[in-house]
């Protein structure tokens, strides 16, 4: 299904039937890394798995920021009329859910994001190197997007109200460092650490993030 939001269109698929859930994918891919999540979550959830605009069947764009993606998921929300969600992020999703959580505290029932960073200093040195070397060579905007941006303060995590469940590989491209900084900014969350997991290993065709949702939103 399409939909148009801030002059882009954005596909999407829904799924099942039950309490609204959205889901958000990371850079570079779109909402079918969710598949064998999504056919756990259907059972208990109204599933709505979106692509990011430049990404999947949604509009090729330009330019990408973090704060476009932002805008384009409240809208997203607001014209499907979509109460009080379920907010599921991955990676560059994840870092959209703490943006729009931030901005508007009861817009979601919960929020639960996996391997987010609230500025590029998150990722591991070895990663960031190798995101500039790509760039480098592609000038891709994918990329430049996460070798710049975001940039979310600790004030703006403080405003996030909502129960806030934040999860990490063990060996993660973000530090648990970071991670513990943002779960210890949120004053209702939680830090899950999958261990013997990368970043994307639990979650990229895989449904132990499934059943985590599942479990959290019991």
């Amino acid at each position: 299904m399409f939909i148009k939001v801030n002059e882009v269109t954005l596909f999407y698929q829904k799924y099942g039937s039950g309490n609204p859930l959205i889901m958000l994918h990371g850079n570079g891919e779109t909402h079918e890394i969710f598949n064998s999540s999504i056919s756990l979550l259907q059972e208990y959830f109204t599933v709505y798995a979106i692509d990011f605009r430049d990404h999947g069947n949604s509009s090729k764009v330009s330019k990408l920021h973090y704060e476009h993606h932002a805008k384009d998921i409240y809208e997203f929300i607001i014209q499907l009329n979509i109460k009080n969600p379920v907010y599921y992020g991955f990676s560059d999703g994840g870092i959209v859910g703490l943006m729009i959580a931030s901005k508007y505290p009861d817009l979601f029932s919960k929020l639960i994001i996996s391997g987010p960073n609230i500025n590029p200093k998150g990722l591991i040195t070895y990663s960031r190197l190798l995101m500039k070397l790509e760039y480098a060579i592609k000038k891709s905007q994918k990329v430049r997007m996460m070798l710049e941006e975001p940039d979310i303060s600790l004030s703006d995590l403080s405003k996030i109200i909502i129960p806030t469940y934040i999860t990490g590989g063990s060996f993660d491209v973000i530090t648990k460092k970071h991670l513990k900084l943002i779960q210890e900014n949120i004053k209702n969350s939680v830090l899950k650490i999958f261990k013997r997991h990368t970043h994307s290993s639990y979650i990229v065709d895989s449904d132990i993030i499934g059943k985590y949702i599942i479990q959290v939103c019991k």
